[in-house]
């Protein structure tokens, strides 16, 4: 879930708090070009105001006309379905042969919204589930495999950050790191023993563990969710945890540093019997390149290339870094008699 439809729950709580009657819509299905991906939301209030989006505007333009005349979820959810026909695609702007499913539910006590954001606000990933009948909610909690299914009766949708992103250091380069993986969907978690860094760490939401890297990353058991950055420079913190994170599932794995220093890394690496083929899923120098100076420049650069990673989109040419192949024969010392 991103920090939009969030910001989606967020306002139609407060809406309803209010007194004022509110729908919140939530896409199920979509064929061909639809513009908006399953689960984003929109929440319309009883006098038309709307947040989130389900298709760019065109759509909700027609879903404010109904929940203002009552027409639909009036009592209870319903699923409304836009773009059948390539004429109704066109009419509704979808692009051609789009459509798309959504679920439009009344806002009541039974939909549990309000104990929903207070989980999530202690970065809990939370499973809703909403049965069409009642339009009751429950609440458990959720796995990061978790997807939102429904099968007409009960929608079942996964809320909170879906993604993990583990920050080797505690530096200034940490905070906005952090700071803007927030608003990308991450859970941001920060290992660092160091003392000096540890005791001025103070960012909201953002545990700080003070253990040592290796161990803690271990213990994690990161999985296909989950990245790593390693951002202390400090070869004793980052490369033992490297070392970790190279062998887990773990979709994306960087650390900071120059070319020079992260060649020498991968060097240390082989050291620890890390595989030639570990080694290269490396990401080091970390980040697209784009000439990042300052800490937030080279934080947008580091999200930027995670981003790509998970939408599994090709680096661009003009950000391309040094290859990263590692070759271990180029290493090998050798002898002449």
């Amino acid at each position: 879930m991103d920090s939009v439809d969030i910001e989606v729950l967020r306002t139609a709580e407060a809406w309803r708090k209010q007194g004022r009657r509110v729908a919140l819509g939530t896409i199920v299905k979509t064929w061909g070009s639809a513009p908006r991906p399953v689960g984003a939301m929109v929440a319309i209030r009883d006098d038309g105001q709307v947040v989130g989006s389900v298709s760019g505007g065109c759509v909700e333009d027609d879903l404010i006309d109904k929940v203002k005349a009552r027409v639909v979820a009036a009592t209870r959810p319903e699923l409304v379905t836009y773009g059948v026909t390539n004429e109704e695609a066109t009419r509704w702007g979808l692009p051609c042969g789009g459509t798309l499913q959504l679920v439009l539910e009344p806002l009541t006590d039974h939909s549990r919204i309000a104990e929903l954001l207070d989980r999530i606000s202690q970065q809990q990933l939370v499973k809703r589930r909403l049965e069409m009948g009642s339009g009751r909610a429950t609440l458990e909690p959720g796995r990061w495999q978790d997807v939102l299914e429904f099968d007409g009766k009960l929608l079942s949708a996964v809320h909170g950050p879906r993604w993990r992103l583990v920050l080797i250091g505690a530096g200034q380069l940490t905070r906005y790191l952090a700071e803007m993986a927030h608003m990308l969907d991450y859970h941001v978690s920060v290992i660092d023993p160091r003392e000096e860094y540890a005791n001025g760490w103070d960012l909201a939401g953002v545990p700080l563990n003070r253990g040592m890297p290796d161990d803690v990353v271990r213990e994690l058991n990161l999985d296909g969710h989950s990245a790593i950055v390693a951002l202390t420079h400090d070869p004793k913190l980052d490369d033992l945890a490297l070392m970790e994170a190279l062998k887990s599932a773990a979709f994306y794995v960087g650390a900071i540093g120059s070319k020079k220093n992260n060649d020498a890394r991968r060097e240390r690496l082989r050291e620890f019997d890390v595989s030639a083929e570990e080694i290269a899923r490396l990401r080091g120098p970390v980040g697209l390149y784009i000439g990042s100076k300052t800490p937030p420049e080279i934080a947008v650069a580091i999200l930027a290339e995670m981003t790509a990673v998970r939408h599994g989109v090709s680096e661009p040419t003009w950000a391309a870094k040094p290859e990263r192949r590692f070759d271990p024969s180029a290493c090998e010392v050798k002898t002449t008699t």
